[in-house]
C-alpha cells in the first residue's frame, strides 16, 4: 500500500487541465482522454485492462492515478460520517 502523499503525487503528475485541450476538462497528461471517462468506466465495472485496451494512449499508472484522485476527492469532499448508517 502506498502512502497517501504518494497517491496524491501520482495523480497530480498524471492529470492536467489545459483550457486549450478538451475545453479545460481534466485529462491525462499527453492524451485527450478525460478523467471522468475513466472514472465512469471504473464505476461501470470495467477492468483496468479493458480501459487500457479502449484507450491505448493510457498507461496503467493513469488508471491508478484516476483511482487515487477519486479516493482523495472522496476523503476531502464526503466525510465518512455523511454516509447514512444502516439501521
Amino acid at each position: 500500500m502506498t502512502s497517501r502523499s504518494g497517491d496524491l503525487a501520482q495523480f497530480e503528475q498524471r492529470l492536467i487541465r489545459d483550457p486549450q485541450i478538451c475545453g479545460g476538462e481534466t485529462i491525462f497528461r499527453g492524451t485527450r482522454v478525460p478523467l471522468r471517462t475513466v472514472l465512469a468506466s471504473l464505476a461501470a465495472g470495467d477492468a483496468p485492462e479493458a480501459i487500457l485496451a479502449d484507450f491505448p494512449s493510457l498507461k496503467p499508472e493513469d488508471v491508478r492515478a484516476a483511482i487515487a484522485f477519486a479516493a482523495a476527492s472522496a476523503e476531502e469532499d464526503l466525510p465518512v460520517s455523511a454516509i447514512p448508517a444502516i439501521q
